[in-house]
């Protein structure tokens, strides 16, 4: 299926970090897993060509997952107009999207990150997907979806860590458990503010403000906060001589407001750009 895009690069979407379990082909297509099917992608100037074994509903799906319908060009400008120096920094990201990534997912993905590298993250993943859900056979190669809360409801912490999860398992183990029992609700954040969402993320071992920021932004489209790694410290300490998480955090929020999570992902995919 052909589906008309503007204005997206799937490259840098697909590759900046957001996303975990993909493979780049020879093609320079990408294979993705979503939530309960496989994608295939791949991008000719303005039309992105889709196949996947599920091609129900295609196109929402994969309108929704990459927010394709949400006006960036808008916001973009709005940055720019804040600050100049920006100018250059969305140059370098033009067409990049922030993804909607499925809740539950999202949650143990950033669990799994702290303190962790990207091909470790991707390989836990997919070590709990193959013990634990659903088999897809895709161009003949075998994919496995995400399972849900209730397919782990049985799994130990130390199934976790034989999936090398590493000390995360309990912290996996717990937020599953809390799940299952209705004691954690997912869906309930979407009618929170950021701060109570944070608020309410961090009371889970394992659930820093890093790992929280990252959850919000690419699980509940939430602009107005953002984590902080090295690539943003690196720029913020050039730009503007601040150097500690709490000075970084207050100044954008203070200048940016509500985007202030946008332009630090830019900052982010521009400053690692560079310097690579």
């Amino acid at each position: 299926m052909n589906i008309k895009v503007k204005n997206f690069n799937l490259k840098d979407t697909v590759t900046c970090g957001q996303i975990f379990r993909f493979k780049e082909e020879d093609d320079l297509s990408y294979t993705i897993v979503l939530s309960d099917r496989v994608v295939n992608l791949k991008l000719e100037e303005d039309t992105l060509i889709v196949d996947s074994n599920n091609m129900n509903d295609i196109e929402t799906v994969i309108k929704d997952y990459f927010d394709l319908e949400f006006d960036y060009e808008t916001l973009n400008k709005k940055l720019i107009d804040i600050d100049q120096d920006n100018k250059e920094i969305i140059d370098s990201c033009y067409g990049l999207k922030m993804i909607n990534e499925p809740r539950f997912e999202v949650i143990i993905s950033y669990i799994l990150s702290a303190n962790n590298r990207v091909p470790q993250i991707r390989k836990t993943l997919d070590n709990i997907s193959e013990r634990y859900g659903e088999k897809i056979v895709f161009r003949n190669k075998e994919y496995y979806l995400f399972p849900t809360a209730e397919q782990l409801k049985e799994v130990t912490i130390e199934e976790y860590r034989n999936c090398k999860a590493g000390f995360r398992d309990k912290y996996l183990y717990e937020i599953i458990s809390k799940i299952n029992k209705n004691d954690f609700d997912i869906n309930s954040i979407e009618k929170m503010n950021s701060k109570d969402a944070l608020e309410y993320l961090m009371k889970n071992n394992g659930i820093g403000e890093k790992v929280a920021s990252c959850i919000l932004l690419f699980g509940y489209h939430r602009f107005d906060v953002f984590p902080i790694d090295t690539w943003v410290k690196k720029y913020m300490k050039q730009k503007y001589n601040l150097e500690k998480v709490p000075e970084i955090r207050k100044f954008m929020q203070e200048k940016y407001n509500e985007n202030c999570g946008l332009i630090i992902q830019y900052i982010f995919n521009y400053s690692r750009n560079v310097n690579n």
